[in-house]
C-alpha cells in the first residue's frame, strides 16, 4: 500500500470513528459497531432488519376460552359469560384442561371469533370452498312423495306450493354457507310472536307432537329467517350430568336480548366439537373457513413467493467498495444504487468504475415455480372434500383422464351429509308447514334428497337401450304385459313419453287387452324367427 492510499485510509477511519460515537438505537448511546476490514455497520440498520425479518410471532391462545358477545346481544341484566342451569367452576375447569392440552396457536385449533371469521369470507379461497357445498346440497333439493297406497297428489302439490312461498330451499342454503362461515347457524320460525317476550320463552314442540297442534294453527307459520351465530348467545343448559338428553344442549339462547326456546330458533351445527370445546365456541362447531386456514395461509404464501419470484428472477449485482460508500445512513450507497437503477435498462449506458466496481447477473430458475404453486393450491380442496375440478375447474391431464370417479364421490360425500344437517330440521319445517296449510301433519308424506348423480346425453340413451332390451325380453316371456311396459314409461318423469296416457295405447296392446288377434296375426318374436331361420338352413345343408 502507498504512502498515499495509507493516508486515505486514516482518514476514513477517523471519520467512521466520529460516526460511530454520534449513534443511537431508540434513545440509547451505542457503544460499539460491527467493524471488519474497514466496513462499518451501522446498528440502526441491523435493528432493522431484525424486525423486519421476525415479523409478527403467533401469540399464545387459550382454546378454552369463552367468547364474548357482541353488545345488544344478552340483556343489559345479564353478565358477559355462558349462562348455565348447573355448571363446575369455570376457571378451575378451565385451568385443568389447558394444563393437558397447552397453547392453541395459528393451525386452527382454538375459536378465532366470529369478526375474525366473518373477515376470512372476504377471501374468495374461503368464500368459494362455502358456497360450493352450499349450493350443491341445494342444487336438486327434495321430492315429496306419498309412504301409503293413497293417492297424495294434490296434498303433495299443496305442500310444495307452500314449502315455496317460506322459500324453504334458499333458508337451507343460508344455513348450509353460515355454517360453512362460522360453524353454526340458526332458522327462527316465525309465528307471529317476535315482540311478545313471554311467548318466545315457550315452546312451540317439534312439529308432531300435541304441543306443536296447540301452539301453531293455519296461517300461523308466517316465514324463515335466517339469523346469523353472531346474533345469539346460549344459556339454560345442562352441564351437571351427562345421562340426560339436555347434556350440553341449550333450550334457550339470546338474540339481541330477547331469550327464544330453542324450538322456535332451529339449530344447524355441521362440524360439532367435543364437549370440553362447546362452552368455548359458544355452543357451536367448527367452522369449514377455520379448518381450511393453515392450508390457506400456505397457498397465499405460495402466490407471493411466487410471484415475487418471477418479478425478481433476475438479479443485477454491483460489486462495489462498501467500505467507500455505506454511510451510517447509507446516503452515497443509496445514491450509486439509484444511479444504478436509472441506467440499467437495455438502451441506456452502465458505467462503472474500472478499478472498485464490477457487473454480475445473477437468475433463478422458473421451470418448477408452477408445480408448486398449484400442489399448494390443491392442499385447500382437502379440508372440504372438494374434487380439483370442482374447486378451481381444473380438468384432469392424461391420456384418457376423467374426473367422474372422484365427481360421484363428493356428491355421494353431499348426500350423506345432506342427511345428517338437512333431514332433521327440515322435517321439523315440513311439518309445522303442514300444521300452518292443513292444521294437521299428515304422516304418509315424506320425501327424499334428489340425487346429484346424472347421466350425460349419451349415457342416458344407451341406459334407455339397455333398459327396453331388458323389457322386451320380459315382455316376450310372458312376465310382463306390453300395457304395464308403457305405463312404466309414460310414469318415468325422465322418459321422452312422460305425460302421455297410459290407457291410450296403439291398436295392438288394444286389442290385446280385449282378447283379440290382431289381423294378420301376432308378430313372432325374434327369437322365434332366428331359431326358424336356423331349423330351415339346417334343411337346406
Amino acid at each position: 500500500m502507498t504512502k498515499k492510499e495509507r493516508s486515505a485510509n486514516a482518514k476514513r477511519q477517523a471519520r467512521f470513528r466520529q460516526r460511530r460515537k454520534a449513534d443511537k438505537i431508540q434513545g440509547k448511546s451505542v457503544t460499539r459497531n460491527a467493524t471488519r476490514n474497514g466496513l462499518t455497520v451501522s446498528l440502526n440498520a441491523v435493528e432493522a432488519t431484525r424486525r423486519k425479518s421476525e415479523g409478527t410471532k403467533p401469540s399464545a391462545a387459550m382454546p378454552f376460552r369463552i367468547p364474548t358477545p357482541p353488545p345488544g346481544v344478552l340483556p343489559k341484566a345479564e353478565a358477559a359469560k355462558l349462562a348455565m342451569d348447573a355448571q363446575p367452576n369455570v376457571a378451575a375447569f378451565g385451568g385443568w384442561a389447558s394444563g393437558y392440552y397447552g397453547y392453541a396457536f395459528s393451525e386452527g385449533l382454538e375459536f378465532l371469533g366470529y369478526p375474525y371469521l366473518a373477515e376470512l369470507l372476504q377471501r374468495p379461497e374461503y368464500r368459494r370452498i362455502v358456497e360450493i357445498i352450499a349450493t350443491e346440497m341445494t342444487r336438486k333439493w327434495i321430492k315429496l312423495h306419498a309412504i301409503g297406497d293413497e293417492d297424495k297428489t294434490e296434498e303433495i302439490a299443496e305442500l310444495e306450493k307452500e314449502l315455496d312461498r317460506l322459500d324453504v330451499r334458499t333458508a337451507f342454503r343460508t344455513m348450509a354457507e353460515q355454517d360453512g362461515g362460522f360453524g353454526r347457524a340458526h332458522l327462527y320460525l316465525d309465528t307471529g310472536s317476535a315482540d311478545d317476550r313471554d311467548e318466545l320463552i315457550k315452546p312451540i314442540g317439534n312439529g308432531r307432537d300435541k304441543l306443536s297442534q296447540r301452539k301453531v294453527g293455519r296461517g300461523d307459520l308466517k316465514a324463515l329467517r335466517p339469523v346469523e351465530a353472531v346474533w345469539t348467545y346460549p344459556t339454560n343448559y345442562n352441564s351437571n350430568d351427562p345421562l340426560k338428553g339436555d347434556w350440553y344442549k341449550p333450550d334457550q339462547w339470546f338474540v339481541m336480548g330477547k331469550q327464544i326456546h330453542a324450538s322456535r330458533l332451529l339449530t344447524f351445527i355441521g362440524r360439532p366439537v367435543p364437549d370440553l370445546l362447546k362452552p368455548a365456541y359458544s355452543f357451536g362447531g367448527l367452522a369449514l373457513t377455520q379448518m381450511a386456514k393453515p392450508y390457506v395461509d400456505n397457498w397465499l404464501q405460495t402466490r407471493q413467493s411466487v410471484n415475487d419470484a418471477i418479478s425478481a428472477y433476475s438479479t443485477f449485482v454491483l460489486k462495489t467498495t462498501m467500505a467507500e460508500t455505506l454511510q451510517a445512513n447509507g446516503e452515497i450507497l443509496n445514491r450509486r444504487a439509484e444511479i444504478f437503477n436509472n441506467l440499467r435498462n437495455n438502451r441506456g449506458l452502465m458505467m462503472l468504475d474500472k478499478e472498485a466496481e464490477d457487473f454480475a447477473n445473477v437468475a433463478a430458475p422458473l421451470s418448477s415455480l408452477d408445480l408448486l404453486q398449484a400442489q399448494a393450491q390443491e392442499h385447500m380442496t382437502f379440508p372440504p372434500g372438494i374434487p380439483v375440478v370442482k374447486m378451481f375447474g381444473t380438468t384432469p391431464h392424461g391420456l384418457n383422464a376423467s374426473a367422474d370417479g372422484e365427481i360421484r364421490s363428493f356428491y355421494d360425500m353431499i348426500g350423506a351429509y345432506q342427511e345428517v344437517f338437512f333431514r332433521p330440521n327440515l322435517t321439523t319445517v315440513i311439518a309445522f308447514a303442514q300444521l300452518s296449510l292443513w292444521g294437521k301433519v299428515d304422516e304418509e308424506i315424506s320425501f327424499t334428497f334428489e340425487p346429484l348423480w346424472a347421466l350425460d346425453e349419451k349415457g342416458r340413451a344407451e341406459l334407455d337401450k339397455l333398459e327396453a332390451e331388458t323389457a322386451q325380453i320380459d315382455i316376450d316371456s310372458g312376465a310382463i304385459a306390453p300395457t304395464e311396459r308403457r305405463t312404466v314409461l309414460v310414469n318415468k318423469p325422465e322418459s321422452p313419453y312422460h305425460g302421455l296416457d297410459p290407457t291410450d295405447a296403439p291398436d295392438l296392446l288394444r286389442e290385446e287387452e280385449e282378447g283379440l288377434e290382431p289381423e294378420g296375426g301376432r308378430p313372432q318374436p325374434q327369437a322365434e324367427l332366428d331359431a326358424e331361420g336356423e331349423v330351415g338352413r339346417k334343411k337346406a345343408a
